[in-house]
């Protein structure tokens, strides 16, 4: 992909950023649903500063169609949240992991309706990136009611994801990534905000000061280098390769967890890493020509 290196670059922090997002949650003391809020009112927090004062006539010249699809991508965003975090709970670590990093086939079926035709190697790169996650996660489909909602819940945040792509990929061609996502993490910390008062999570009367510390360093690794550098190359790389590449964050993570927590990593993860990494090749090889503009939403 010639002329991307730079975003290839920052494609590859990005993927280390949110490769610690797992790791860092299974440390830190506090509710999954506050987990995803904080992370995300955090990173609006800090992000507020630099878009008013640098992007304040930029924001306010945002057409009424980019705030809305902004404000969408968002909402997708907190339902990609609030649909994966509880499914751990309820079905294995393997299937709910498998079925939310479903999100590349979503995309490039997705587009595929749009009436955007998507080159073989894309297809074959896709499925063959999958297959890497499935290495390492197997298949674990139980049959039992709770297990089947929580595969449920997991194959939704795959599909929630894959549309959080696709809206900030057609936002991003006018609006830049301060901007979009400034609009896009302060609708997700509204949206899942209401969804903890609803639920009664405890926002953090009860944290101690390392839980805090936790959020901080996942809000600044996960959501600032992580979410936010997605939100960046996803306008030269495309919405296919973005959401490919985001399957590299399933070994990443068994690979942090090892080092950090002591987990040793699963004997998969090394050729799971390998053919996810052959996988994202062949969709960064399909034919420049024949990749397709970001559709309309």
């Amino acid at each position: 992909m010639r002329g991307h290196g730079a975003d290839l670059f920052l494609l590859a922090v990005a993927v280390s950023g949110i490769s610690l997002s797992a790791p860092l949650i299974a440390a830190t003391a506090a509710p999954a649903l506050a987990i995803a809020f904080w992370r995300n009112a955090m990173a609006a927090g800090v992000l507020t500063p630099l878009a008013l004062w640098r992007h304040r006539a930029e924001l306010r010249g945002m057409s009424r169609r980019n705030v809305a699809l902004a404000g969408a991508a968002g909402m997708l965003l907190a339902l990609h949240f609030g649909l994966w975090l509880p499914s751990l709970h309820l079905t294995s670590v393997a299937s709910s992991t498998a079925l939310v990093t479903t999100t590349p086939i979503w995309t490039t079926l997705l587009l595929r309706l749009r009436g955007h035709r998507q080159p073989r190697a894309v297809w074959a790169g896709t499925a063959v990136a999958f297959c890497g996650v499935l290495l390492l996660t197997g298949v674990d489909l139980a049959l039992s009611p709770r297990a089947l909602a929580g595969d449920a819940l997991a194959l939704a945040g795959g599909m929630a994801a894959a549309g959080y792509v696709l809206l900030g990929a057609r936002v991003r061609q006018a609006v830049s990534t301060t901007a979009y996502t400034f609009v896009c993490y302060t609708t997700t910390a509204v949206v899942l905000l209401a969804v903890c008062l609803v639920a009664g999570a405890d926002l953090g009367a009860r944290y101690s000061g390392e839980t805090w510390l936790k959020l901080a360093v996942l809000t600044l690794a996960a959501q600032l280098l992580g979410h936010s550098l997605l939100n960046r190359v996803v306008r030269g790389l495309g919405p296919s390769v973005t959401s490919t590449a985001i399957l590299l964050e399933t070994p990443g993570a068994a690979l942090i967890a090892a080092l950090w927590l002591g987990q040793t990593p699963p004997a998969a993860a090394y050729p799971a890493l390998a053919v996810i990494l052959a996988g994202l090749l062949l969709v960064l090889r399909a034919p420049v020509a024949a990749r397709p503009p970001v559709p309309e939403a």
